[in-house]
């Protein structure tokens, strides 16, 4: 009974030798399959529809000229049961990606992000442009209202009240996703420069300081005159003078502007020509940065009245007429 034993376990040895090389071999190779390295030079899109398989999937990209030997997921799957779950999103597939890395983000719903820039110093409606031209964002007609009225306000006047940033988003997010936590970058940043004001400010609301820190960002990009600036409006507003700046002008024109202003636009009487108007025009005139809402939360200490460009983005302050006419006839008529 013992020779038979012994017969039959030593003719089974080399079949077990064969099976677990045969199993030693399928496992390196697999391990091997999942190295290899996706066969593109450049970003390549790829969207995962509902109900595809794993498998499907593979053979797809095999398809495309992507991988090769698709038909060792079928295996893989068994070995790592993991990489069946995969999940339904827009992917990027990056020329440094093996299917391993791929197939990770798949099973992880790591898709590809996007982003946004609202650009601070720009209009509604030139951000509405730019909305337009966005990939794989869904936008809609009336965005910027619809996010005013989610958040109780029935003004239907949005200009300013959305803060300028850089965004991230996912293919087919809305834009109303984006532009709600724009709003609440702004009501936060706002809130926080008007707690913050000066006991010398004269405006009466935190919407009034959104109206001058939209001129401040306009009028100068120089982050070293945007408090000189602030203090010139506070210092005019003080006094009752008219605060007489051009981009109110230029936003009051709308598409009427082609890049001067003539003595008969400043003549010309709308709610936006400040040369007209005493007070504050009736809306800001673009999305302000957070430096320009403090600026105009907190003037610079001087009695500066005007202001006149040198030409080269920055400004000449004075706190008289005859200084600020000595300095127009410098800068801008060329006279001394």
């Amino acid at each position: 009974m013992k020779t038979i034993t012994t017969r039959l376990i030593a003719s089974l040895i080399p079949l077990f030798a064969i099976f677990w090389i045969g199993v030693y071999w399928l496992t390196t190779d697999l391990i091997a399959f999942q190295k290899q390295p996706i066969l593109i030079t450049e970003s390549q899109a790829l969207q995962v529809e509902s109900g595809i398989s794993v498998i499907k999937l593979a053979q797809q990209l095999e398809e495309q000229g992507l991988i090769v030997d698709s038909w060792k997921m079928k295996y893989l799957v068994k070995l790592e049961p993991k990489l069946a779950s995969i999940k339904v999103g827009y992917y990027q597939i990056m020329p440094s990606d093996t299917l391993a890395t791929l197939f990770k983000r798949l099973r992880l719903g790591q898709e590809a992000v996007f982003t946004l820039t609202l650009i601070e110093g720009k209009s509604i409606k030139e951000w509405q442009q730019a909305l337009a031209k966005s990939k794989h964002l869904v936008v809609g007609e009336d965005d910027f209202n619809q996010i005013l009225i989610a958040n109780g306000d029935t003004s239907g006047l949005p200009e300013g009240k959305f803060y300028p940033e850089t965004f991230h988003y996912h293919a087919g997010d809305s834009v109303q996703t984006v532009l709600q936590r724009s709003f609440d970058m702004m009501q936060m940043s706002l809130k926080q420069a008007w707690e913050g004001r000066d006991a010398d400010l004269a405006l009466n609301s935190p919407y009034e300081l959104l109206i001058i820190a939209s001129i401040i960002e306009k009028e100068t990009g120089k982050p070293e005159e945007r408090n000189w600036v602030s203090a010139v409006f506070n210092n005019r507003l003080k006094k009752g003078m008219r605060l007489q700046t051009d981009p109110t002008v230029i936003y009051g024109m709308g598409d009427r502007y082609k890049g001067n202003i003539t003595r008969k636009d400043l003549r010309e009487t709308t709610a936006f020509n400040t040369y007209k108007i005493d007070g504050l025009p009736p809306t800001p005139i673009a999305a302000p940065s957070r430096a320009s809402l403090f600026a105009a939360a907190n003037p610079a200490k001087v009695d500066y009245l005007y202001f006149v460009s040198r030409n080269d983005g920055t400004h000449v302050f004075s706190a008289t007429l005859k200084e600020h006419n000595r300095a127009v006839n410098e800068f801008q008529r060329k006279r001394k």
